[in-house]
Protein backbone atom coordinates (compact mmCIF):
# COMPACT_ATOMS: atom_id res chain seq x y z
CA UNK A 1 0.00 0.00 0.00
CA UNK A 2 1.75 3.04 -0.46
CA UNK A 3 1.44 6.52 1.66
CA UNK A 4 1.53 10.27 0.66
CA UNK A 5 1.62 13.92 1.63
CA UNK A 6 -0.51 16.57 0.34
CA UNK A 7 1.39 18.66 -1.94
CA UNK A 8 2.68 22.39 -0.97
CA UNK A 9 4.21 24.20 -3.63
CA UNK A 10 2.34 25.55 -6.86
CA UNK A 11 4.55 24.10 -9.44
CA UNK A 12 6.48 21.18 -8.24
CA UNK A 13 9.02 19.05 -10.64
CA UNK A 14 6.59 16.00 -10.57
CA UNK A 15 9.53 13.21 -10.70
CA UNK A 16 8.92 9.49 -11.14
CA UNK A 17 11.67 7.10 -9.50
CA UNK A 18 12.70 3.99 -10.13
CA UNK A 19 14.53 1.83 -8.40
CA UNK A 20 14.52 4.68 -5.38
CA UNK A 21 16.18 3.08 -2.83
CA UNK A 22 19.25 2.65 -4.29
CA UNK A 23 22.19 4.83 -3.23
CA UNK A 24 22.56 6.74 -6.44
CA UNK A 25 19.01 7.45 -6.39
CA UNK A 26 18.48 7.71 -2.53
CA UNK A 27 20.85 10.72 -2.99
CA UNK A 28 19.60 12.17 -5.97
CA UNK A 29 16.40 12.27 -4.67
CA UNK A 30 17.85 14.73 -1.81
CA UNK A 31 19.08 17.11 -4.18
CA UNK A 32 15.14 17.19 -5.36
CA UNK A 33 13.71 17.35 -2.68
CA UNK A 34 15.18 20.41 -0.94
CA UNK A 35 13.49 21.85 -3.95
CA UNK A 36 10.33 21.08 -3.21
CA UNK A 37 9.50 18.42 -5.88
CA UNK A 38 7.16 15.86 -5.76
CA UNK A 39 8.42 12.31 -5.92
CA UNK A 40 6.86 9.39 -6.42
CA UNK A 41 9.14 6.33 -5.22
CA UNK A 42 8.85 2.79 -6.51
CA UNK A 43 11.58 0.11 -4.85
CA UNK A 44 11.70 -3.58 -3.51
CA UNK A 45 11.94 -3.18 0.09
CA UNK A 46 9.33 -1.69 2.05
CA UNK A 47 11.34 -0.74 4.71
CA UNK A 48 14.20 0.74 3.35
CA UNK A 49 11.47 2.54 0.86
CA UNK A 50 9.29 4.05 4.01
CA UNK A 51 12.87 5.35 4.97
CA UNK A 52 13.88 7.10 2.19
CA UNK A 53 10.10 8.57 1.89
CA UNK A 54 10.22 10.02 5.76
CA UNK A 55 13.53 11.52 5.02
CA UNK A 56 12.98 12.92 1.96
CA UNK A 57 9.42 14.45 3.64
CA UNK A 58 11.65 16.20 6.40
CA UNK A 59 14.11 17.36 3.97
CA UNK A 60 11.12 19.51 2.14
CA UNK A 61 9.93 17.27 -1.24
CA UNK A 62 6.34 18.97 -1.38
CA UNK A 63 4.87 15.36 -2.03
CA UNK A 64 6.26 11.92 -1.80
CA UNK A 65 4.02 8.67 -2.55
CA UNK A 66 5.47 4.91 -2.46
CA UNK A 67 4.48 2.06 -4.14
CA UNK A 68 6.42 -1.25 -3.45
CA UNK A 69 7.31 -3.47 -6.51
CA UNK A 70 9.20 -6.06 -8.37
CA UNK A 71 10.21 -4.17 -11.30
CA UNK A 72 11.50 -7.10 -12.65
CA UNK A 73 7.88 -8.36 -13.65
CA UNK A 74 7.19 -6.43 -16.74
CA UNK A 75 3.59 -7.73 -16.11
CA UNK A 76 2.83 -5.18 -13.98
CA UNK A 77 5.07 -2.07 -14.78
CA UNK A 78 1.68 -0.95 -17.26
CA UNK A 79 -0.49 -0.89 -14.26
CA UNK A 80 2.21 0.59 -12.18
CA UNK A 81 3.28 3.56 -14.01
CA UNK A 82 0.02 4.20 -14.52
CA UNK A 83 -0.82 4.73 -10.59
CA UNK A 84 2.40 6.10 -10.36
CA UNK A 85 1.68 9.24 -12.70
CA UNK A 86 -1.82 9.84 -11.51
CA UNK A 87 -0.92 10.09 -8.40
CA UNK A 88 1.69 12.90 -9.19
CA UNK A 89 -0.72 14.20 -11.85
CA UNK A 90 1.71 14.28 -14.50
CA UNK A 91 5.43 13.63 -14.93
CA UNK A 92 8.34 15.96 -15.71
CA UNK A 93 11.20 13.25 -14.68
CA UNK A 94 11.88 9.67 -14.50
CA UNK A 95 14.59 8.52 -13.34
CA UNK A 96 15.35 4.78 -13.95
CA UNK A 97 18.18 3.71 -10.84
CA UNK A 98 16.60 -0.50 -11.26
CA UNK A 99 19.69 -2.45 -10.99
CA UNK A 100 21.94 -5.18 -9.56
CA UNK A 101 25.75 -5.74 -10.23
CA UNK A 102 25.24 -9.14 -10.04
CA UNK A 103 27.49 -12.30 -9.23
CA UNK A 104 30.81 -12.04 -12.08
CA UNK A 105 32.47 -15.50 -11.09
CA UNK A 106 29.08 -17.21 -10.58
CA UNK A 107 27.80 -16.22 -14.13
CA UNK A 108 30.07 -17.30 -15.66
CA UNK A 109 29.13 -21.03 -14.73
CA UNK A 110 25.78 -20.71 -14.27
CA UNK A 111 23.56 -19.23 -17.26
CA UNK A 112 20.49 -18.48 -15.06
CA UNK A 113 22.72 -16.05 -13.07
CA UNK A 114 24.03 -14.42 -16.47
CA UNK A 115 20.07 -14.21 -17.39
CA UNK A 116 19.41 -13.05 -14.13
CA UNK A 117 21.62 -9.78 -14.37
CA UNK A 118 20.49 -9.35 -17.87
CA UNK A 119 16.98 -9.37 -17.25
CA UNK A 120 17.49 -6.50 -13.80
CA UNK A 121 19.41 -4.81 -15.74
CA UNK A 122 18.17 -4.88 -19.53
CA UNK A 123 15.11 -6.09 -20.04
CA UNK A 124 13.05 -4.85 -17.23
CA UNK A 125 14.07 -1.33 -18.24
CA UNK A 126 13.67 -1.79 -21.88
CA UNK A 127 10.17 -2.63 -20.27
CA UNK A 128 9.63 0.24 -18.72
CA UNK A 129 11.12 3.06 -20.85
CA UNK A 130 8.87 1.82 -23.97
CA UNK A 131 5.83 2.52 -21.87
CA UNK A 132 7.04 6.06 -20.44
CA UNK A 133 8.66 6.65 -23.85
CA UNK A 134 5.26 6.68 -25.51
CA UNK A 135 3.17 8.35 -22.36
CA UNK A 136 5.90 11.61 -23.33
CA UNK A 137 6.07 11.55 -27.16
CA UNK A 138 1.88 11.61 -26.74
CA UNK A 139 2.36 15.07 -24.53
CA UNK A 140 5.24 15.76 -26.37
CA UNK A 141 7.23 16.92 -23.64
CA UNK A 142 9.33 14.97 -19.98
CA UNK A 143 12.76 13.34 -19.28
CA UNK A 144 13.58 9.94 -19.21
CA UNK A 145 17.23 9.83 -17.30
CA UNK A 146 18.57 5.90 -16.63
CA UNK A 147 21.47 5.05 -15.03
CA UNK A 148 23.75 2.59 -17.29
CA UNK A 149 27.44 2.71 -16.38
CA UNK A 150 30.85 3.47 -17.58
CA UNK A 151 31.04 -0.56 -17.31
CA UNK A 152 29.21 -0.78 -21.12
CA UNK A 153 31.80 1.28 -22.49
CA UNK A 154 33.86 -1.80 -22.62
CA UNK A 155 33.57 -5.41 -21.99
CA UNK A 156 36.14 -7.12 -19.45
CA UNK A 157 36.98 -9.78 -17.56
CA UNK A 158 36.32 -8.45 -14.25
CA UNK A 159 32.64 -7.58 -14.94
CA UNK A 160 31.37 -8.53 -18.60
CA UNK A 161 28.11 -9.39 -17.62
CA UNK A 162 27.06 -6.67 -16.00
CA UNK A 163 29.05 -4.52 -18.51
CA UNK A 164 27.15 -6.45 -21.53
CA UNK A 165 23.91 -5.34 -19.63
CA UNK A 166 25.13 -1.56 -19.55
CA UNK A 167 25.95 -1.70 -22.89
CA UNK A 168 22.90 -3.35 -24.30
CA UNK A 169 21.28 -0.75 -22.12
CA UNK A 170 23.24 2.48 -23.66
CA UNK A 171 22.75 1.65 -27.25
CA UNK A 172 18.54 1.19 -26.22
CA UNK A 173 18.84 4.49 -25.39
CA UNK A 174 20.35 6.18 -27.77
CA UNK A 175 18.00 4.88 -30.62
CA UNK A 176 15.39 5.41 -28.34
CA UNK A 177 16.82 9.15 -28.37
CA UNK A 178 16.81 8.87 -31.94
CA UNK A 179 13.42 8.49 -31.96
CA UNK A 180 11.71 10.56 -29.01
CA UNK A 181 13.65 13.98 -29.35
CA UNK A 182 12.23 15.17 -32.04
CA UNK A 183 9.16 14.62 -30.25
CA UNK A 184 10.29 17.18 -27.36
CA UNK A 185 11.54 13.84 -25.18
CA UNK A 186 14.82 13.81 -23.68
CA UNK A 187 16.59 10.75 -23.10
CA UNK A 188 19.81 11.19 -20.72
CA UNK A 189 22.35 8.12 -20.65
CA UNK A 190 23.64 8.50 -17.18
CA UNK A 191 27.48 6.63 -17.12
CA UNK A 192 28.20 6.76 -13.67
CA UNK A 193 32.33 4.92 -12.43
CA UNK A 194 32.36 3.48 -9.38
CA UNK A 195 30.06 5.42 -6.59
CA UNK A 196 30.52 5.16 -2.91
CA UNK A 197 27.13 3.20 -2.29
CA UNK A 198 25.89 0.27 0.06
CA UNK A 199 25.95 -1.39 -2.90
CA UNK A 200 29.87 -1.41 -3.59
CA UNK A 201 31.41 -1.37 0.06
CA UNK A 202 32.50 -4.45 -0.52
CA UNK A 203 34.64 -4.05 -3.14
CA UNK A 204 38.20 -3.68 -3.25
CA UNK A 205 39.06 0.10 -3.20
CA UNK A 206 35.40 1.47 -2.64
CA UNK A 207 36.88 3.81 -0.15
CA UNK A 208 38.54 6.10 -3.13
CA UNK A 209 35.38 5.64 -4.89
CA UNK A 210 33.37 8.62 -5.83
CA UNK A 211 31.17 10.88 -3.07
CA UNK A 212 27.50 9.74 -3.63
CA UNK A 213 26.19 13.20 -2.61
CA UNK A 214 28.67 14.83 -5.01
CA UNK A 215 27.69 12.73 -7.96
CA UNK A 216 23.52 13.32 -7.00
CA UNK A 217 24.03 16.96 -7.70
CA UNK A 218 25.65 16.54 -10.93
CA UNK A 219 23.28 14.07 -11.97
CA UNK A 220 20.35 16.40 -10.72
CA UNK A 221 22.09 19.40 -12.93
CA UNK A 222 22.14 17.57 -16.28
CA UNK A 223 18.93 16.23 -16.12
CA UNK A 224 17.94 19.98 -15.55
CA UNK A 225 19.65 21.13 -18.73
CA UNK A 226 18.51 18.15 -20.44
CA UNK A 227 22.06 16.39 -21.66
CA UNK A 228 21.94 13.95 -23.79
CA UNK A 229 25.32 12.02 -22.00
CA UNK A 230 26.93 12.45 -18.46
CA UNK A 231 30.06 10.78 -17.17
CA UNK A 232 30.20 11.58 -14.02
CA UNK A 233 32.66 11.71 -12.06
CA UNK A 234 34.04 14.06 -15.74
CA UNK A 235 37.46 12.03 -15.80
CA UNK A 236 35.40 8.75 -16.40
CA UNK A 237 34.66 10.43 -19.90
CA UNK A 238 38.49 10.46 -20.92
CA UNK A 239 39.50 7.36 -19.30
CA UNK A 240 36.72 5.56 -21.16
CA UNK A 241 37.65 6.96 -24.41
CA UNK A 242 41.24 5.74 -23.74
CA UNK A 243 40.23 2.10 -23.01
CA UNK A 244 37.47 1.77 -25.70
CA UNK A 245 40.59 2.91 -28.01
CA UNK A 246 43.07 0.14 -26.97
CA UNK A 247 43.75 -2.13 -29.90
CA UNK A 248 42.41 -5.74 -29.05
CA UNK A 249 45.83 -7.55 -28.93
CA UNK A 250 46.89 -5.43 -26.71
CA UNK A 251 43.66 -5.12 -24.53
CA UNK A 252 42.91 -8.97 -24.21
CA UNK A 253 46.65 -9.37 -21.97
CA UNK A 254 45.61 -6.65 -19.63
CA UNK A 255 43.87 -7.71 -16.32
CA UNK A 256 40.73 -4.89 -16.47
Amino acid sequence: MSTATRPTSANPKKILVLGATSGIAEATCRVWASEGASLFLVGRNPEKLAAVAGDLRTRGASFVDTQVADLDDASKHPELLAHAINSLTGMDIALLAHGVLGDQPRAEQDFHEAAQILLTNLLAPVSLLTWLANYCVQRRSGTLAVLSSVAGDRGRKSNYVYGSSKAGLSAFLGGLRNRVDREGVTVTNIRPGPVKTAMTASMKGSHKFADVDKVARTIAKAIDAKTDNLYVPFQWQPIMFVIRHIPERVFKKLNL
